[in-house]
Protein backbone atom coordinates (compact mmCIF):
# COMPACT_ATOMS: atom_id res chain seq x y z
CA UNK A 1 0.00 0.00 0.00
CA UNK A 2 2.56 2.49 0.92
CA UNK A 3 4.38 1.27 -2.36
CA UNK A 4 1.76 2.46 -4.51
CA UNK A 5 0.82 5.83 -1.98
CA UNK A 6 4.87 6.59 -2.79
CA UNK A 7 4.46 5.90 -6.54
CA UNK A 8 1.52 8.64 -6.97
CA UNK A 9 3.93 11.17 -5.63
CA UNK A 10 6.75 10.52 -7.38
CA UNK A 11 4.77 10.60 -10.15
CA UNK A 12 3.27 14.24 -9.40
CA UNK A 13 6.91 15.30 -8.59
CA UNK A 14 7.63 14.27 -11.91
CA UNK A 15 5.17 16.55 -13.46
CA UNK A 16 5.98 19.13 -11.48
CA UNK A 17 9.49 19.12 -12.15
CA UNK A 18 8.50 18.24 -15.89
CA UNK A 19 6.54 21.39 -16.04
CA UNK A 20 8.99 23.48 -14.17
CA UNK A 21 11.97 22.67 -17.05
CA UNK A 22 9.25 24.49 -19.27
CA UNK A 23 8.63 27.25 -17.38
CA UNK A 24 5.23 26.23 -16.38
CA UNK A 25 3.97 26.60 -12.98
CA UNK A 26 0.50 25.73 -11.34
CA UNK A 27 -1.95 28.17 -11.85
CA UNK A 28 -0.24 29.51 -15.19
CA UNK A 29 -1.75 27.62 -17.92
CA UNK A 30 -5.68 28.94 -17.51
CA UNK A 31 -6.67 32.46 -18.12
CA UNK A 32 -8.56 32.51 -14.53
CA UNK A 33 -11.28 35.39 -14.98
CA UNK A 34 -13.13 36.16 -12.17
CA UNK A 35 -15.29 38.28 -14.61
CA UNK A 36 -15.76 35.08 -16.24
CA UNK A 37 -15.93 32.91 -13.33
CA UNK A 38 -19.06 30.94 -11.46
CA UNK A 39 -17.25 29.77 -8.45
CA UNK A 40 -15.09 31.68 -5.93
CA UNK A 41 -11.66 30.87 -7.95
CA UNK A 42 -10.24 30.33 -4.06
CA UNK A 43 -12.32 26.91 -4.01
CA UNK A 44 -9.98 25.77 -7.29
CA UNK A 45 -7.52 23.08 -5.52
CA UNK A 46 -4.24 22.68 -7.62
CA UNK A 47 -4.42 18.25 -7.93
CA UNK A 48 -1.14 18.06 -9.87
CA UNK A 49 0.72 20.95 -11.61
CA UNK A 50 -0.43 21.41 -15.00
CA UNK A 51 -2.77 20.59 -17.46
CA UNK A 52 -2.81 16.84 -18.53
CA UNK A 53 -0.43 15.87 -16.15
CA UNK A 54 -3.58 13.35 -16.21
CA UNK A 55 -3.59 12.36 -19.75
CA UNK A 56 -6.71 11.45 -21.11
CA UNK A 57 -7.05 9.22 -23.92
CA UNK A 58 -8.22 10.73 -26.93
CA UNK A 59 -7.78 7.87 -29.26
CA UNK A 60 -9.48 4.92 -27.61
CA UNK A 61 -8.46 1.80 -28.91
CA UNK A 62 -10.87 -1.29 -28.41
CA UNK A 63 -10.92 -5.43 -28.48
CA UNK A 64 -13.56 -7.89 -27.95
CA UNK A 65 -14.49 -9.44 -24.46
CA UNK A 66 -11.94 -12.64 -25.24
CA UNK A 67 -9.17 -10.94 -26.28
CA UNK A 68 -9.14 -8.77 -23.44
CA UNK A 69 -9.81 -12.02 -21.16
CA UNK A 70 -7.04 -13.66 -23.16
CA UNK A 71 -4.87 -10.79 -22.42
CA UNK A 72 -5.37 -10.94 -18.67
CA UNK A 73 -6.47 -7.39 -19.23
CA UNK A 74 -9.75 -7.68 -17.55
CA UNK A 75 -11.03 -9.90 -14.32
CA UNK A 76 -14.74 -10.80 -13.18
CA UNK A 77 -14.45 -8.26 -10.15
CA UNK A 78 -13.44 -5.60 -12.21
CA UNK A 79 -15.20 -2.69 -11.88
CA UNK A 80 -16.56 -1.31 -15.84
CA UNK A 81 -17.87 1.54 -16.61
CA UNK A 82 -20.10 0.79 -19.59
CA UNK A 83 -22.23 2.08 -22.40
CA UNK A 84 -25.38 0.73 -24.66
CA UNK A 85 -25.82 3.02 -27.82
CA UNK A 86 -27.28 2.33 -31.09
CA UNK A 87 -26.96 -1.46 -31.35
CA UNK A 88 -22.74 -0.58 -29.54
CA UNK A 89 -21.40 -2.05 -26.50
CA UNK A 90 -18.76 -1.02 -24.96
CA UNK A 91 -16.90 -1.37 -21.29
CA UNK A 92 -14.25 0.97 -19.99
CA UNK A 93 -12.32 -0.72 -17.19
CA UNK A 94 -11.90 2.03 -13.65
CA UNK A 95 -7.87 0.33 -13.85
CA UNK A 96 -7.06 2.31 -16.90
CA UNK A 97 -10.02 5.55 -15.91
CA UNK A 98 -8.05 5.33 -12.42
CA UNK A 99 -4.81 6.77 -14.17
CA UNK A 100 -6.68 8.55 -17.06
CA UNK A 101 -10.07 9.84 -15.73
CA UNK A 102 -11.59 11.08 -19.54
CA UNK A 103 -11.67 9.32 -22.52
CA UNK A 104 -12.58 11.40 -25.69
CA UNK A 105 -14.83 8.51 -28.05
CA UNK A 106 -17.29 8.64 -30.51
CA UNK A 107 -19.73 6.21 -30.63
CA UNK A 108 -22.04 5.09 -33.50
CA UNK A 109 -20.90 8.46 -35.00
CA UNK A 110 -21.95 10.25 -31.55
CA UNK A 111 -19.00 12.02 -29.92
CA UNK A 112 -19.12 11.51 -26.20
CA UNK A 113 -16.80 11.88 -22.90
CA UNK A 114 -16.56 8.78 -20.26
CA UNK A 115 -14.82 10.67 -17.12
CA UNK A 116 -13.99 9.19 -13.73
CA UNK A 117 -12.87 11.05 -10.83
CA UNK A 118 -11.21 8.49 -8.32
CA UNK A 119 -11.51 10.72 -5.48
CA UNK A 120 -15.36 11.50 -5.73
CA UNK A 121 -16.41 7.88 -7.40
CA UNK A 122 -18.10 10.13 -9.75
CA UNK A 123 -18.60 7.95 -13.17
CA UNK A 124 -20.24 9.95 -15.51
CA UNK A 125 -20.81 10.29 -19.28
CA UNK A 126 -21.52 13.49 -21.12
CA UNK A 127 -22.04 14.33 -25.27
CA UNK A 128 -19.78 16.54 -26.23
CA UNK A 129 -19.36 18.24 -29.94
CA UNK A 130 -18.06 16.58 -32.68
CA UNK A 131 -15.12 20.13 -33.00
CA UNK A 132 -13.61 20.04 -29.44
CA UNK A 133 -12.32 17.51 -26.85
CA UNK A 134 -11.43 17.58 -23.00
CA UNK A 135 -8.74 17.08 -20.64
CA UNK A 136 -7.56 16.85 -17.19
CA UNK A 137 -7.12 20.57 -16.14
CA UNK A 138 -5.15 19.60 -12.94
CA UNK A 139 -7.67 21.50 -10.93
CA UNK A 140 -9.98 20.13 -8.32
CA UNK A 141 -13.31 22.09 -6.46
CA UNK A 142 -14.61 20.05 -3.88
CA UNK A 143 -11.52 17.32 -4.26
CA UNK A 144 -13.74 16.53 -7.70
CA UNK A 145 -12.37 16.49 -11.13
CA UNK A 146 -12.33 19.90 -13.54
CA UNK A 147 -12.22 19.26 -16.61
CA UNK A 148 -10.96 22.05 -19.64
CA UNK A 149 -12.08 21.79 -23.21
CA UNK A 150 -9.33 22.44 -25.69
CA UNK A 151 -11.21 24.43 -28.11
CA UNK A 152 -11.85 27.36 -25.15
CA UNK A 153 -9.87 26.28 -22.35
CA UNK A 154 -13.05 27.01 -20.44
CA UNK A 155 -13.18 24.98 -17.48
CA UNK A 156 -15.71 22.23 -16.65
CA UNK A 157 -17.00 20.79 -12.72
CA UNK A 158 -17.27 17.33 -13.81
CA UNK A 159 -20.13 16.18 -11.42
CA UNK A 160 -22.76 18.77 -12.62
CA UNK A 161 -21.22 18.95 -16.15
CA UNK A 162 -21.34 22.79 -16.40
CA UNK A 163 -18.59 25.42 -17.23
CA UNK A 164 -17.52 27.42 -14.15
CA UNK A 165 -14.34 29.44 -15.67
CA UNK A 166 -13.77 31.05 -18.92
CA UNK A 167 -15.72 31.57 -22.32
CA UNK A 168 -18.37 29.24 -21.82
CA UNK A 169 -19.25 29.78 -18.08
CA UNK A 170 -22.62 28.52 -17.40
CA UNK A 171 -23.41 26.09 -20.16
CA UNK A 172 -23.60 22.34 -19.34
CA UNK A 173 -23.00 19.47 -20.67
CA UNK A 174 -25.83 16.82 -21.80
CA UNK A 175 -25.38 13.44 -19.63
CA UNK A 176 -24.66 10.40 -21.53
CA UNK A 177 -25.71 7.50 -19.69
CA UNK A 178 -23.13 5.15 -18.11
CA UNK A 179 -23.33 2.04 -16.11
CA UNK A 180 -21.10 1.04 -12.92
CA UNK A 181 -21.06 -2.49 -12.98
CA UNK A 182 -18.67 -5.45 -12.01
CA UNK A 183 -17.18 -6.87 -15.70
CA UNK A 184 -18.65 -10.40 -15.02
CA UNK A 185 -22.33 -9.08 -14.85
CA UNK A 186 -22.00 -6.93 -18.16
CA UNK A 187 -20.25 -9.56 -19.87
CA UNK A 188 -22.99 -11.52 -19.34
CA UNK A 189 -25.31 -9.04 -20.76
CA UNK A 190 -23.59 -8.18 -23.53
CA UNK A 191 -20.97 -10.24 -24.24
CA UNK A 192 -20.44 -9.29 -27.52
CA UNK A 193 -19.02 -6.23 -25.92
CA UNK A 194 -16.04 -3.88 -26.55
CA UNK A 195 -13.45 -3.47 -24.72
CA UNK A 196 -11.04 -0.64 -23.81
CA UNK A 197 -7.50 -1.80 -24.64
CA UNK A 198 -4.91 -0.61 -22.30
CA UNK A 199 -2.97 0.06 -25.68
CA UNK A 200 -3.74 3.44 -24.76
CA UNK A 201 -0.29 5.16 -25.79
CA UNK A 202 1.10 5.75 -22.01
CA UNK A 203 3.17 3.32 -20.09
CA UNK A 204 1.14 2.63 -16.67
CA UNK A 205 0.44 -0.54 -14.38
CA UNK A 206 -3.25 -0.46 -14.74
CA UNK A 207 -3.30 -3.75 -12.19
CA UNK A 208 -1.86 -1.03 -9.40
CA UNK A 209 -4.57 0.90 -7.50
CA UNK A 210 -2.82 4.02 -6.90
CA UNK A 211 -4.87 5.50 -4.19
CA UNK A 212 -4.18 2.72 -1.47
CA UNK A 213 -7.44 2.35 0.89
CA UNK A 214 -8.78 5.14 -0.38
CA UNK A 215 -12.44 4.36 -1.06
CA UNK A 216 -12.72 2.62 2.85
CA UNK A 217 -11.62 5.38 4.56
CA UNK A 218 -13.02 8.59 5.89
CA UNK A 219 -10.63 10.58 5.07
CA UNK A 220 -10.29 12.57 1.87
CA UNK A 221 -6.88 14.32 0.12
CA UNK A 222 -8.37 17.28 -0.91
CA UNK A 223 -11.05 20.01 1.34
CA UNK A 224 -14.44 19.52 0.64
CA UNK A 225 -17.45 21.42 1.90
CA UNK A 226 -19.46 18.53 2.26
CA UNK A 227 -16.48 15.98 3.98
CA UNK A 228 -17.93 16.24 7.58
CA UNK A 229 -21.80 15.74 6.60
CA UNK A 230 -22.06 12.57 8.67
CA UNK A 231 -25.50 11.10 7.41
CA UNK A 232 -23.72 8.52 5.75
CA UNK A 233 -20.00 7.24 5.17
CA UNK A 234 -18.36 9.71 3.16
CA UNK A 235 -17.65 7.40 0.62
CA UNK A 236 -20.52 5.44 0.49
CA UNK A 237 -21.73 5.50 -3.28
CA UNK A 238 -24.94 7.36 -4.23
CA UNK A 239 -27.25 7.87 -7.02
CA UNK A 240 -28.24 11.86 -7.08
CA UNK A 241 -30.90 13.71 -8.68
CA UNK A 242 -31.87 16.95 -9.53
CA UNK A 243 -35.84 17.66 -10.34
CA UNK A 244 -36.43 21.84 -10.98
CA UNK A 245 -33.92 23.02 -8.89
CA UNK A 246 -33.88 20.33 -5.32
CA UNK A 247 -31.47 17.85 -5.12
CA UNK A 248 -32.04 13.95 -3.62
CA UNK A 249 -29.48 11.36 -3.02
CA UNK A 250 -29.82 7.37 -2.73
CA UNK A 251 -27.78 5.13 -1.43
CA UNK A 252 -26.66 2.26 -3.27
CA UNK A 253 -27.10 0.14 -0.58
CA UNK A 254 -30.42 0.64 0.27
CA UNK A 255 -31.33 0.14 -3.86
CA UNK A 256 -29.34 -3.03 -3.90
CA UNK A 257 -31.59 -4.26 -0.63
CA UNK A 258 -34.87 -3.54 -2.18
CA UNK A 259 -34.32 -3.74 -6.07
CA UNK A 260 -37.09 -1.32 -6.84
CA UNK A 261 -38.66 1.38 -4.89
CA UNK A 262 -40.98 4.26 -5.59
CA UNK A 263 -41.12 7.79 -4.81
CA UNK A 264 -42.13 11.11 -4.80
CA UNK A 265 -40.09 14.05 -5.13
CA UNK A 266 -40.34 17.46 -5.73
CA UNK A 267 -44.08 16.61 -6.39
CA UNK A 268 -42.69 14.11 -9.31
CA UNK A 269 -43.49 10.26 -9.06
CA UNK A 270 -40.45 8.37 -9.51
CA UNK A 271 -39.94 4.62 -10.22
CA UNK A 272 -36.13 3.32 -9.21
CA UNK A 273 -34.63 0.14 -10.19
CA UNK A 274 -31.18 -1.26 -9.32
CA UNK A 275 -31.08 -4.98 -10.87
CA UNK A 276 -28.94 -7.51 -9.47
CA UNK A 277 -25.75 -6.65 -11.44
CA UNK A 278 -25.92 -2.85 -10.73
CA UNK A 279 -27.53 -0.98 -13.12
CA UNK A 280 -30.31 1.91 -12.11
CA UNK A 281 -32.97 3.19 -13.96
CA UNK A 282 -34.70 6.05 -12.86
CA UNK A 283 -38.49 7.01 -14.84
CA UNK A 284 -40.59 9.17 -14.58
CA UNK A 285 -44.50 8.90 -14.42
CA UNK A 286 -44.49 10.32 -17.95
CA UNK A 287 -42.45 7.32 -18.86
CA UNK A 288 -39.27 9.97 -19.69
CA UNK A 289 -36.05 8.95 -17.76
CA UNK A 290 -33.49 10.65 -15.30
CA UNK A 291 -29.87 10.37 -15.57
CA UNK A 292 -28.15 10.13 -12.04
CA UNK A 293 -24.97 11.05 -10.66
CA UNK A 294 -23.03 8.37 -9.00
CA UNK A 295 -20.69 9.93 -6.59
CA UNK A 296 -19.42 9.06 -3.11
CA UNK A 297 -21.53 10.64 -0.60
CA UNK A 298 -19.23 13.49 0.59
CA UNK A 299 -18.86 14.55 -3.15
CA UNK A 300 -22.56 14.97 -4.01
CA UNK A 301 -23.50 16.66 -0.37
CA UNK A 302 -20.53 19.11 -1.31
CA UNK A 303 -22.07 20.56 -4.25
CA UNK A 304 -25.67 19.91 -3.15
CA UNK A 305 -25.42 20.52 0.21
CA UNK A 306 -29.62 20.96 1.26
CA UNK A 307 -30.33 17.49 -0.45
CA UNK A 308 -32.09 14.75 0.98
CA UNK A 309 -31.50 11.64 0.92
CA UNK A 310 -34.40 9.03 0.66
CA UNK A 311 -35.06 6.74 3.57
Amino acid sequence: MKFKIVAVILLLISAYLLASKFGILPGQNFNLDKQKAKIDLNKLMQGCPVKDCIPAIDNPKFISASEAERLDQIKDDDVVFAISHKGIFRAYPQKILNWHEIVNDVVAGDPILVTFCPLCGTAIGFERSADTTFGVSGKLVNSNLVMYDRKTDTLWQQLGGEAIVGELVGQKLKPFPVDTVFWKDWKKLHPDTQVLSQDTGYSRDYDVYPYGTYEQDRSVYFPAEGEDDTRLHPKQIVWGIEINGKFKAYDDKKLAENGQLEDTFNNVKLKIVRNKEGQIRITKEDGSQIIPDRAMWFAWVSFHPDTEIYK
